[in-house]
């Protein structure tokens, strides 16, 4: 798509759902890009960039939001006509992982589309500013978020699953991305579970409480008093 900058920052402003997957947007006061639909507070215009793609924003210097989550954008479809195949190499590389598998090249990708790796290239300069590998290598790394979002797999299976060779390229990617490393990430994400368990406990029992109030004995139980016989008065 064009990215007509007054129209990319109508929707940012106003989180248009519509537009989540069509473009990012790249703060440069925080060095951070964001889907257009992200719940911190917007920043001001004129520290903004837009992007068609994650890919282009990293190559840009932008480090993907934890807030809004920038690997869990749906795609976007607004290509037609020739454009049609950055749209179906896209999903070669997001989906089935096409520049994953042992041998894989970005000519082999290019000839599955029936065209030269050099024109292949141009396309994804053109609609995605960014290349076929840069895209790949954004893949990755969104896979490998999801899954440490949303699994409990230790570090190498997430490494292995989301298309890195080894866990040592998969760490030094991760943390070149993100700006940490993945196990920091890993750490906030459970500590914050942590807090917000506790918080949902504290708040079951403040009900339980408030529901309870204060019974009477039962009048079976005993107390520690001294009956008191007839025609005797009670001493408080």
């Amino acid at each position: 798509m064009s990215l007509d900058f007054a129209e990319c920052d109508r929707a940012r402003l106003a989180r248009d759902a519509a537009y989540d997957g069509r473009f990012y947007t790249g703060v440069h006061t925080t060095g951070i890009y964001c889907r257009p639909v992200c719940p911190v507070r917007p920043a001001r215009s004129a520290n903004v960039s837009f992007f068609p793609s994650a890919a282009a924003a990293e190559s840009a210097g932008f480090r993907p939001c934890l807030r809004c989550r920038p690997e869990t954008a749906p795609f976007c479809s607004a290509w037609i006509g020739s454009r049609a195949t950055v749209e179906r190499a896209l999903r070669l590389i997001a989906e089935e992982g096409a520049l994953d598998q042992e041998g894989a090249t970005v000519e082999r990708l290019a000839q599955r589309l029936g065209m030269g790796s050099r024109q292949l290239t141009r396309l994804f300069a053109r609609y995605l500013q960014a290349s076929p590998s840069k895209v790949t290598r954004t893949a990755r790394v969104q896979r490998a978020k999801r899954l440490l979002d949303e699994t409990s797999l230790p570090m190498t299976e997430i490494a292995m699953r989301a298309g890195f060779g080894s866990l040592r390229r998969f760490n030094s990617v991760f943390a070149e991305t993100y700006g940490r490393p993945p196990s920091e990430i890993r750490r906030t994400l459970r500590s914050a579970d942590k807090a917000e368990q506790t918080v949902e406990d504290v708040a079951n029992e403040s009900s339980l409480t408030l529901e309870g109030g204060h019974r009477r004995p039962s009048s079976d139980q005993k107390t520690d008093r001294a009956p008191v016989t007839a025609g005797q008065a009670e001493v408080p």
